[in-house]
């Protein structure tokens, strides 16, 4: 029986840190082998499952993936059971620090509760299934810091740090009566720089990247939620784009823009940027400019086709955000047709926090209603997604040991296993039929039978959070 996610033992803690007799005599003297059998590999590229196959983990990468048996005595014995091996999944648009928005913790919290939920939305992260998450804007360098240090458990996380944004922009989350050059709370938090001019936007941009950033997020132009930027406005000069696009690739890395019209993603392309966050409002011809100038589309499918296709349901909006949300589901339906059609190269990013943290799922379920097409949304959030962000971190990759997002020799042992077929049936990937996690190397959920794998199973009753290695 599937158990509810419990509060997280002291001693597993302690396992994933490395810490007990046993784990750190084994680890001294060779890798720790995990042997998957009985596993159907979906291997992140090919439109085919490998049936029956057999994947060998060493430490914390894949050794080899095999369609028969695989020779490995020593290593832990992982019966899938006719499950399907993939990838673990990555969301390349994730806002780990919000709530109900981000006035909401700065109104009624303090910064002690922030990074302790963004901790707790990266562990659920982990129990969806998705094994990175590459934030787009927050003060969430410390927690990722904290991850690769390994200080905390959680998901890979790639931070773009404070947002980038102008007065009056889509991150300009102060109160309407703030005057001229006042620092709002979210900004004394490094949550985002609100910049105006050359000089400043350098600024920022270079603190968010000595802080650890992997990449840089710019708002280019209006937003749905936010309460001083009209959906047609653009925001950023080009002079101020440039400026932080010149950061970026001085640090061998790339900037991404929140942007929904013509005017604000042709600027941010026209600077260099690569990769449009939205883009629902955008002409067939700019759709163009993304196949010519090898632009990649993020897509938020669940945000613009569910939650704004019914904005009446949304109480806290006004009328004129109502109105801005029905613009945008009408106009996404028409984008990424386009995109689709078009063969333009395409990440998924949930931009799901709050009440939807929980089903990240959804954004490739949605995306489906477009595109028919599970294998290039499961591409979408596995390889596609890896290569792309191998390619555009460049030196800023802090994780440099292997690939993300494939079932390969040599790749991240970051692996899920799924009840169902995801290239028949997507809903296989929904959180209640991801069975088993492993990011890493180390397990974070363990849904299998207790007597396929009693080896790995700590005392006591079976955690759906059990963090350790096998």
């Amino acid at each position: 029986m599937k158990k509810p996610t419990l509060i997280l033992p002291a001693l597993a803690l302690l396992v994933v840190a490395g810490l007990t007799p046993a784990i750190a005599q084994e680890s001294s003297e060779e890798p720790r082998q995990v042997l998957f059998t009985n596993v159907n590999i979906f291997d992140g590229v090919k439109g085919d499952l490998i049936e029956n196959g057999s994947v060998l983990v060493e430490g914390n990468l894949i050794k080899t993936v095999s369609s028969g048996p695989i020779v490995a005595p020593t290593a832990f014995k992982v019966d899938g059971e006719g499950r399907t091996l993939m990838p673990g999944l990555i969301d390349m648009h994730a806002h780990l620090c919000f709530y109900n928005g981000l006035p909401y913790f700065r109104d009624s919290y303090d910064a002690m509760t922030v990074g302790a939920y963004i901790h707790h939305a990266a562990l659920d992260y982990l129990q969806q299934g998705f094994t990175t998450a590459r934030s787009a804007g927050c003060n969430d360098l410390g927690i990722a810091k904290a991850i690769n240090n390994g200080i905390l458990p959680g998901p890979r996380i790639l931070p773009a740090g404070g947002f980038l944004s102008q007065t009056g922009g889509h991150a300009d989350l102060g109160s309407w009566s703030d005057r001229p050059l006042e620092q709002d709370a979210l900004e004394r938090a490094e949550t985002m720089y609100i910049v105006d001019g050359v000089t400043e936007a350098r600024r920022a941009a270079r603190s968010n990247l000595r802080r650890g950033a992997t990449h840089l997020k710019i708002m280019a132009g209006g937003g749905v939620s936010s309460e001083f930027d009209p959906l047609h406005m653009t925001q950023l000069s080009l002079e101020e784009m440039l400026a932080i696009v010149g950061v970026a690739e001085d640090y061998g890395t790339y900037v991404i823009a929140h942007a929904y019209h013509d005017n604000s993603v042709n600027r941010a392309i026209d600077a260099g940027i690569k990769m449009i966050e939205h883009g629902f409002l955008i002409s067939e011809e700019t759709m163009d400019r993304f196949l010519t100038e090898d632009i990649v589309l993020s897509v938020q499918a669940q945000a613009s086709l569910e939650a704004f296709g019914n904005v009446d349901a949304i109480d806290f909006f006004t009328p004129d955000q109502k109105e801005k949300g029905r613009r945008v589901n009408e106009g996404a339906k028409q984008m990424l047709s386009w995109a689709v059609e078009k063969g333009v190269t395409m990440v998924l990013g949930g931009d799901m926090f709050g009440p939807d943290l929980g089903r990240q799922a959804d954004n490739l379920i949605w995306f489906n209603k477009i595109a028919n097409d599970p294998l290039l949304v499961l591409r979408s959030s596995t390889s596609t997604t890896g290569e792309v962000l191998g390619e555009l971190t460049g030196g800023m990759m802090p994780y440099k040991d292997g690939p993300l997002g494939i079932i390969a020799e040599g790749a991240y042992a970051d692996i899920i296993l799924v009840n169902g077929n995801p290239l028949e049936d997507l809903e296989a990937v929904k959180r209640d039929r991801v069975d088993f996690v492993m990011k890493d190397g180390l397990v974070y959920k363990n849904w299998l039978p207790d007597e396929n794998a009693p080896a790995f199973q700590p005392a006591g009753p079976k955690r759906d959070a059990y963090l350790g290695n096998l």
